[in-house]
């Protein structure tokens, strides 16, 4: 054949060469959603049972209805859910300790994710929190692969749970081919659940640092064969570097070569979002940390989180080649209105124990003489917290009759737990006069948290005051008449006040020092922000010995307060906070004159305005709470609000 007549036969094989490889390119390419559930905390479904009625803001029961729609827009999809699930609230209660799980019953969380198809989950430090027997026995129920890399056994050489696993699922690609796809997926968890839940874990297991566990997993399954490795991290995303075993190392865990995907949780926030903007690593607009795929979708169901991936085959082996973070909200806090209805399967399915809970909140345990509510908890010395600080001082002066510690002076510390912020401007304690139920217990504390009492020094019980008064943001006299005074970023549960035995304890804020520790509990200032500290009119002694009553976070070292840890402990109660506050509430004639008297109080700064946001639920009480002004009602569900000079 002529070169002539060769030409035009090689230039169609050279086009039908490159129209087969376009083709092959183009088979070649996958997309694949990744869903994610994190901090659900039993509100399965969109019941508030503290106040007893249902809710637009949060619950699995909503976001099921987002799950469904956002599988029905995908060829292929995979579900992970991201630990604390377990606890939250009194459903979790009833379930782990008043109508405890019988053998072989499936927990009703699992009777929902189980008919959700969930991929697989990962453990939270709150899943620790009814001890091991139960979390082993609530785990079994669930009819995928809970995962944990970084908690070991007690001799620290076995892993405690699954630490990975290795997925196999069918997926299309655009042009319709079917590729068998391994997903290998890494569970890691805070090393300080070691501290939070010692007494459910000392001796027990061991915990390793979160990234070092990782690192192992991901190596291993990329080893294997894995076309794509999802970590699920119950972390958040801190802006500073932090050393091993730290709580929050999203940003590390991003890092760790050959992560693909990293789902994250335990800090309550949602990412992609404006919080993080400027952030080391972050890219808001892709939704990535350090170039990883990211999602947190904040917590009791309020979001779902995404992670839209395309996945280019080359050489045989899948890589990401684009990638799409975000999140879809269940209710719309600036029109607050819902965007989606719940789902009704979880209703269904979990109908006698949602029942069962009903009928356990709303039995009565005492009467409220005046209400009782939290929306001025975080600068004021209110009933809310008093109640709990005084139930475990009441409990604290029993369990020492009789013994050489009885003695002692005895003070109590307590912390407001529904403070709105990222919780949400309806979560207070709001409690009306009239009876009070366990659900008012409940929502006064919300944890199942157990007492503690420790031995400390007076110098000890300032520097623990010194840390609580970090919540504050410095206030300059000389500066603008309106200031801002909490400092948001902090945690509102590690804002302990302090009161004493027969109302002894007496002390003023100044917060126009700076803060004499950090949110770390190291000393960055010699100043002190605690002030006319006095025990029975009398200035404090340093060296005088000191009983505290607490919680079982606090006393193993949770918030980081400076002294406090296990060395100190003197009394180890087992009984739980909330049974103790019960107790006292139904033995007080009057709650609003056990209260009555107060033992802190932020000090006034001449021509300067002290303000700071809450719930516009606020507003009903500021007749009753003269010491607050309003200032602005923001029509957000949050109001401004100014202490009165």
């Amino acid at each position: 054949m002529s070169r002539a007549l060769l030409r035009p036969v090689a230039g169609a094989l050279a086009t039908l060469g490159l129209l087969a490889a376009s083709m092959s390119l183009h088979a070649a390419e996958l997309r694949l959603r990744v869903l994610e559930t994190s901090d659900i905390h039993m509100n399965l479904l969109n019941y508030d049972y503290y106040q007893d009625k249902e809710s637009q803001e949060f619950g699995l029961a909503k976001t099921v209805t987002l799950i469904h729609r956002a599988r029905a827009e995908a060829t292929n999809s995979l579900l992970f859910d991201n630990g604390d699930l377990l606890q939250g609230n009194p459903l979790g209660d009833v379930v782990a300790r008043v109508k405890p799980l019988k053998a072989g019953d499936v927990h009703p969380a699992y009777k929902i994710l189980n008919l959700l198809n969930v991929d697989a989950a990962n453990l939270g430090n709150h899943e620790f929190n009814y001890g091991l027997p139960f979390l082993r026995q609530a785990i079994a129920g669930a009819n995928f692969p809970y995962l944990n890399a970084n908690v070991m056994e007690a001799d620290g050489r076995r892993h405690a749970f699954t630490p990975s696993t290795m997925l196999e699922r069918e997926m299309r690609d655009e042009a319709g081919k079917v590729h068998t796809l391994k997903i290998g997926v890494v569970g890691v968890t805070p090393p300080q659940i070691l501290e939070w839940d010692r007494q459910n874990l000392a001796g027990r297991v061991q915990v390793r640092d979160m990234v070092d566990a990782a690192t192992e997993q991901v190596t291993s399954l990329r080893r294997h064969g894995a076309d794509l490795v999802v970590v699920i991290a119950h972390t958040g995303i801190d802006k500073t570097e932090l050393p091993k075993l730290s709580e929050n190392m999203a940003a590390q865990l991003a890092r760790v070569k050959g992560v693909d995907v990293l789902l994250l949780g335990h800090a309550h926030t949602e990412f992609p979002g404006p919080t993080f903007a400027g952030y080391p690593g972050v890219d808001l607009k892709k939704g990535q940390l350090f170039g990883t795929p990211a999602v947190m979708p904040g917590r009791w169901g309020d979001h779902l989180g995404i992670v839209d991936l395309t996945l280019a085959q080359s050489g045989g082996k899948w890589k990401v080649a684009d990638s799409q973070a975000s999140l879809r909200p269940i209710f719309d806090r600036a029109a607050r209105k819902p965007l989606v209805d719940a789902d009704p399967m979880p209703a269904a399915v979990i109908a006698t124990e949602h029942q069962a809970t009903l009928n356990y909140v709303r039995s009565q345990v005492a009467i409220a003489d005046a209400p009782i509510q939290s929306y001025f908890a975080q600068v004021l010395d209110g009933a809310a917290v008093r109640l709990v600080a005084q139930a475990q001082l009441a409990y604290a002066l029993k369990a020492v009759q009789g013994t050489a510690l009885e003695k002692l002076p005895m003070l109590s510390a307590a912390a407001p737990f529904k403070s709105g912020g990222r919780q949400g401007w309806t979560q207070y304690t709001d409690i009306p006069a009239g009876p009070v139920a366990i659900k008012h217990v409940a929502d006064l504390y919300v944890y199942p948290n157990t007492i503690k009492v420790l031995k400390l020094s007076g110098a000890q019980v300032r520097d623990w005051l010194e840390m609580s008064a970090g919540q504050f943001r410095r206030i300059d006299p000389n500066g603008p008449a309106q200031q801002m005074v909490v400092d948001t970023s902090y945690p509102s549960f590690n804002f302990d006040m302090m009161l004493g035995q027969g109302n002894g304890l007496r002390y003023q804020l100044d917060l126009t020092q700076p803060a004499r520790f950090n949110i770390d509990g190291k000393q960055v200032s010699d100043s002190h922000r605690v002030v006319d500290l006095s025990w029975q009119g009398r200035p404090l002694d340093d060296k005088t010995d000191f009983l505290v009553v607490t919680n079982n976070y606090r006393a193993f070292g949770g918030g980081h307060f400076p002294a406090l840890g296990a060395d100190k402990i003197a009394v180890d109660a087992p009984d739980e906070t909330r049974e103790a506050l019960a107790h006292f509430l139904a033995a007080q004639p009057s709650l609003s004159a056990a209260v009555a008297q107060s033992s802190w109080a932020i000090r006034p700064v001449k021509d300067v305005s002290l303000q700071f946001l809450s719930g516009s639920g606020a507003i009903a009480h500021l007749k009753d709470t003269p010491q607050v002004k309003l200032v602005k009602d923001n029509g957000d569900g949050s109001a401004l609000f100014e202490l009165a000079p």
